[in-house]
């Protein structure tokens, strides 16, 4: 006999899941929060997804896959290392804040970092921050290769930091921190790319994009 069809579109319920982990985080989205955004009973919840801690790191691969992504995308764009890593900054900058359909912050950023997650939760989470770092240095590296920056660049040092600016501004993001406050951390966090030209700098613009 055939199976019962399931109640649910799978990739709309693991949204609407996204997105109240992302939220909440995983101790404060309770079961019955989850059957109701989702929009399911919880039998229909466990037999897509085994468990609540299944399910979360089913959104947290989600969440890596379209929101994170889309941002860390920017690294690869632009000419240079320099102009990558400030695209970066600035597409965080403009998608960290709270908007009428995401919460504020990343959920790669924020998540499980206590130890009241579960293992297996902390695990993937902190297995996705070390890709993030990998990336950064990957391009820093080849902009070293390249004669972008001296090969005296201390390559992890400035991979660890940018992660840590942009880690920042998701903690930023998360206590209200609008998109202009977050573009001008970004732009300040840039006059520190070695080989800038010191002295008085600029003003930064803290004006959002059109």
């Amino acid at each position: 006999m055939a199976g019962r069809p399931r109640e649910f579109d799978r990739e709309v319920a693991l949204e609407a899941a996204m997105l109240l982990f992302w939220r909440k985080g995983f101790a404060g989205a309770s079961m019955n929060d989850l059957c109701e955004v989702m929009g399911v009973r919880s039998p229909s919840l466990y037999a897509a997804f085994d468990s609540k801690e299944a399910l979360y790191l089913a959104a947290f691969q989600h969440y890596a896959a379209t929101e994170g992504q889309a941002v860390w995308d920017k690294l690869a764009e632009g000419a240079t290392a320099r102009a990558g890593v400030e695209n970066l900054l600035i597409k965080a900058a403009d998608t960290l804040p709270k908007s009428r359909t995401a919460p504020a912050g990343c959920m790669v950023a924020l998540g499980a970092i206590s130890d009241e997650w579960p293992a297996a939760i902390a695990r993937e989470v902190r297995k996705v921050r070390l890709e993030l770092l990998d990336n950064l240095r990957a391009r820093l590296e080849a902009a070293v290769a390249s004669g972008e920056l001296p090969d005296a660049t201390d390559v992890d040092a400035l991979s660890r930091f940018y992660l840590g600016v942009f880690q920042g501004m998701a903690v930023q993001a998360k206590d209200g921190a609008t998109q202009a406050e977050l573009r001008g951390a970004a732009k300040a966090a840039m006059a520190a790319w070695p080989g800038e030209a010191r002295g008085r700098p600029e003003p930064v613009s803290t004006a959002p994009r059109p």
